[in-house]
């Protein structure tokens, strides 16, 4: 017989706490536990999501945690066993995976992709395998050619024919091979298309058998196929002002792997850091190679090796990588030379485990640590500049690679930087001004002797001044038409609307197109530069973001598909 058994409220009560408060598994150091709990001390409770995390030293895990919920809807804790989906922190093991099959003979990192990939085009200069997992191929991001296709994320499953499928329709690189470092998740991509040519295996299944097997790592695998159910799994959520707890669930549906898609824990992340160590996994010359940096053809090297950032923080030399999809973000960190890492994993967008890692790595290596640089432009105070001096920097620049627009306007006695309301620029004397947020100093000058205004933004890079382009109703309607793409194998309309122009696409929301300088547009973020023919009239635009530079469309005449 069934048996009901009431429990007293204050019991319950007890039994939640015991849930949803940390738990040390291997306790050394309290006080450095205590600062590591204050680290994620805002996703405490039962109505938030939050992170695991775990602390390693010399391979050995010395702390790991988990704070907040995995799951809101049936109220599941976070744990160190928690499963989340790591994102980019992908790419260094598949390029293990490669580097397993470089051992053995199978492959060399400077075979032409095209050998075992022949979808992707040929561009008329060979793509190397070590081009592509260092990221400077000069392919363009698959994510990016699919959202500018009309590619909805969390609506439109995306799979590894896709991403081959778009890949094979470009007709230019962003830049020649090894001239540039420019992240594309593509390359990773195809080199998981290449350990499945070359093995007859799935990424998933080699990874299995070469990787997690023999470490341990029971909890990982490479997630595939996102119906599959995975026990143990944390949940991700994003903002939504109508959701329960002012949440909504936010989960990558897209069965592609080797950018993205490992799903692991923290605890198994740490029998990943114990392989730097003991070399179980490929042996030691091996992870000597996966730690090798590419030389550009300028000759600079670049901070990138096989899915691993060369890097620093307060003094100590570091090597990490983030991730994020959907509602998941990831960051694993290592000190080398201290023989301490961290593993953090959160299951929503505003967690920032990159800089919980270096807090986390704080209260135990504070002592050997530099301190702290003041923020960028924070020594001395402001200087007055008359506004006139200030009117003269509005406007727009671009900048010199494909995609870059930048926005000055003026708020009262303010300059302002970036579109909507922008941030302040602090002058800071000498034509040097500050962007208040991200501390960024860059340098205006204003028209002179005929020549246009500059902007020198040290990492944003150089830029040339133009007056805001204001065009009449009469200028837009000659924009308007519908404008095709074969690279990207879609359609846009733009059409006059309210005095705006406005691109249609069959599966987007409309969106406005906002005038920079003259013919060019930022559209949904992306400049888009109209081209004319002989007689001016418009011909098409090439359009540009971050990671995909001069995707052309052409201006298509009467009968179009398109609604």
């Amino acid at each position: 017989m069934l048996r009901l058994v009431t429990i007293p409220l204050s019991a319950v009560s007890v039994l939640w706490a015991t849930l949803i408060l940390p738990t040390s598994v291997t306790a050394q150091s309290p006080v450095a536990e205590v600062r590591v709990d204050s680290v994620f001390a805002d996703v405490y409770g039962p109505t938030t999501p939050g992170c695991a995390a775990s602390i390693m030293r010399d391979g050995a895990i010395v702390y790991e945690q988990g704070y907040g919920m995995a799951n809101l809807e049936h109220g599941i804790p976070i744990t160190p066993s928690s499963v989340f989906h790591v994102a980019s922190v992908s790419k260094h093991f598949t390029a293990t995976a490669v580097e397993l099959l470089v051992n053995e003979g199978k492959v060399s990192w400077d075979d032409d992709v095209r050998q075992w990939v022949p979808e992707v085009p040929d561009f008329g200069v060979p793509i190397t395998l070590r081009h592509l997992v260092h990221h400077v191929s000069g392919i363009r991001d698959q994510w990016n050619l699919l959202a500018l296709a009309g590619w909805r994320w969390e609506a439109d499953v995306v799979t590894q024919k896709d991403v081959l499928d778009i890949t094979s329709r470009q007709t230019a690189l962003n830049f020649a091979p090894g001239e540039r470092y420019l992240y594309s998740n593509t390359g990773f991509t195809l080199l998981a298309v290449v350990v499945e040519r070359v093995t007859g295996m799935t990424l998933r299944a080699f990874a299995e058998e070469r990787i997690f097997k023999p470490l341990g790592m029971d909890a990982t695998h490479f997630h595939d196929d996102h119906e599959m159910i995975v026990r143990g799994r944390a949940w991700a959520y994003a903002p939504d002002p109508d959701g329960l707890f002012g949440l909504r669930g936010s989960i990558p549906d897209f069965d592609v792997v080797g950018a993205t898609s490992l799903f692991t824990t923290v605890h198994d992340l740490a029998a990943w850091d114990r392989n730097f160590i003991t070399g179980l996994v490929g042996g030691r010359d091996a992870l000597q190679r996966l730690h090798e940096r590419f030389v550009l053809a300028s000759g600079d090297t670049i901070p990138y090796a096989h899915g691993l950032i060369h890097g620093s923080y307060r003094g100590l030399r570091t090597l990490s990588h983030g991730g994020a999809d959907a509602g998941y973000r990831s960051h694993f960190l290592r000190f080398p030379d201290q023989g301490l890492s961290v593993a953090v994993l959160c299951n929503f967008p505003s967690s920032d485990p990159g800089g919980r890692a270096n807090r986390v790595a704080e209260a135990y290596l504070e002592g050997l640590m530099e301190p702290r640089s003041p923020a960028a432009g924070g020594t001395g105070g402001s200087v007055v500049v008359p506004p006139q001096e200030l009117a003269a920097l509005v406007g727009w620049y671009r900048g010199e690679l494909p995609y870059q627009a930048f926005r000055i306007r003026m708020e009262g006695d303010t300059l302002r930087f970036g579109m909507g309301a922008g941030q302040a620029l602090r002058p800071l004397g000498e034509g040097r001004f500050e962007i208040q947020g991200p501390g960024t100093v860059i340098t205006l000058r204003p028209d002179s002797g005929g020549e246009a205004g500059t902007m020198d933004g040290g990492s944003l890079g150089r830029a040339r001044r133009s007056d805001a382009w204001e065009p009449s109703e009469a200028e837009l309607r000659g924009f308007e038409g519908v404008y095709a793409s074969a690279e990207l194998g879609t359609e846009y309309r733009l059409v006059l609307e309210g005095g705006r122009l406005v691109a249609r696409h069959r599966k987007l929301d409309d969106a406005s197109l906002t005038p920079t300088f003259e013919d060019a547009f930022l559209l949904r973020g992306a400049l888009t530069v109209f081209t004319r023919g002989p007689s001016g009239e418009v011909e098409g635009f090439a359009l540009s973001d971050g990671r995909v530079w001069n995707v052309r469309f052409r201006k298509e005449g009467a009968g179009s598909s398109l609604p």
